[in-house]
């Protein structure tokens, strides 16, 4: 049972790491509000340079919090939360077998 939650502790670290950011949250929330975002029009909306929104998008896609899509030559992001929602159910419940069996 500690191993299997130790083993969804690493596996969700990089989406722990990606939400302790407040940058990273308020992209997460402008792309919640308004669907669909590419950079120039996040950039326009948060006060970070293009380059550092460019930075954590890529961190984002990485931990698999964003998906892009590609219409031309823009970049569309937007949330894609469900393998990060069921890794956290996971988790919880992997946590709440941990302590009913003490």
């Amino acid at each position: 049972m500690a191993e299997e939650t130790m083993n969804l502790f690493k596996k969700g670290m990089p989406i722990f790491s990606i939400f302790q950011d407040e940058n990273r949250q308020k992209i997460i929330l402008l792309l919640c509000k308004d669907k669909e975002l590419t950079v120039n029009q996040i950039t326009d909306q948060l006060n970070l340079s293009r380059p550092a929104v460019s930075h954590h998008l890529k961190l984002m896609l990485d931990a698999k919090v964003i998906a892009v899509n590609k219409v031309g030559k823009e970049r569309f992001y937007r949330v894609s939360l469900d393998e990060t929602v069921q890794l956290l159910k996971d988790l919880t419940v992997s946590l709440e077998k941990s302590i009913s069996s003490k």
